[in-house]
Parts: structure tokens; C-alpha cells; sequence
């Protein structure tokens, strides 16, 4: 019995100059395809754009991240002063004065737990091996490489219609990205 054919994560096209990649990614969103991911050694003006990437995330997380950790640092302290109060030179019950410092720290503590947990749930990490990496020469994605990757993950992906799409982009090469798991 024949083995199955692998699962494919991606089409991915090799440019050798960011304009080519950037002209791709423009035409490629122009004929439909929605399901893309790019990468640049460096960052390419307007490829976020042309991806129709939205805002981060990051900043909304830290900001919510700073005011549950206020709210929390500056309760806490009060719920600690009205149960076990303490007259010390006539302050009164909820001295907020002295309650700044672990109000402060605590929302800087949670503002960065925040943004370190969006950041891994945004990246999708912790993850060792990605598909990609078996695709020859993608190494050079991090050097002097564009790629352009058409995901396998729309419901009405064509795996040989992509390729044939992609060879007419003019790229330098053409690979599959199969789906497997690290050995």
C-alpha cells in the first residue's frame, strides 16, 4: 500500500529583492488569497499593510494588565488596613499615601506579566519547529531572502493551483512546506 501523501502547511515562493516580495504579497491579496504569511530578513515598508496585518494586541494587554495590577496592589492594601487596623500616629484607616509604592510596583508587574503572555499567545509560541524549516534555503530568511508563504489552512486550498500561481509571480523557486512533526 502506498504511504500517504505528507499534509502541506504551505506554498512558499523565494524572492531575491523586497520590492518583488512586496509587488507579490499586493497581488496575491488583489486575486483572493487571504491566508498569507511573509518573511523578511529586515523589515519591508508597507508588507504589514499590504498583509492586512491588524494592530497589535500588546498594548491594549499592558494596559490591562497595568490596571488590574493597581487595582489589585492598592485593594489589597486597604483590605489588609480595615482588617487589621492599625492607629500609627493617627493615620487614618486608608492611608492611600502609603499604599503608592506597592500600587506602583504591582501594576508594573502586571502590565509585564501581560505583555509576556500576549507575546507568546500573539507568536505562538512556545513552539520548537515550525514546518517551514523544511523547506531548502529558508535559512536565508533571517540573511538576503524574501518568501512568501500561501497557507494550506483555507478550506478551499489547491495545493497545485497555488504553485502554478505562484511560478507566474516570476519568484526564484517554488517549494512545498509539508506538515510534520520534529523527529
Amino acid at each position: 500500500m502506498p504511504e500517504p501523501a505528507p499534509r502541506l502547511y504551505a506554498v512558499v515562493a523565494e524572492f531575491n529583492r523586497p520590492d518583488a516580495l512586496l509587488a507579490a504579497v499586493r497581488q496575491a491579496r488583489q486575486d483572493g488569497f487571504r491566508h498569507l504569511e511573509a518573511f523578511s530578513p529586515f523589515p519591508v515598508e508597507g508588507l504589514d499593510a499590504e498583509l492586512g496585518l491588524r494592530a497589535p494586541a500588546i498594548p491594549r494587554a499592558m494596559l490591562a494588565g497595568a490596571i488590574i495590577g493597581a487595582v489589585g496592589g492598592f485593594a489589597m492594601q486597604a483590605w489588609v488596613s480595615a482588617d487589621f487596623p492599625l492607629n500609627v500616629g493617627g493615620r487614618p484607616l486608608i492611608a492611600w499615601q502609603a499604599f503608592i509604592l506597592i500600587t506602583y510596583e504591582l501594576m508594573v508587574l502586571g502590565a509585564v506579566g501581560f505583555v509576556i503572555a500576549a507575546m507568546l499567545i500573539g507568536n505562538r509560541l512556545p513552539r520548537l519547529h515550525h514546518p517551514l524549516f523544511e523547506i531548502p534555503d529558508f535559512h536565508f530568511a533571517t540573511d538576503d531572502k524574501f518568501f512568501l508563504a500561501l497557507l494550506a489552512e483555507a478550506p478551499d486550498f489547491d495545493a497545485a493551483a497555488a504553485r502554478r500561481y505562484l511560478d507566474g509571480l516570476k519568484p526564484l523557486r517554488v517549494a512545498d512546506a509539508p506538515l510534520t512533526e520534529p523527529q
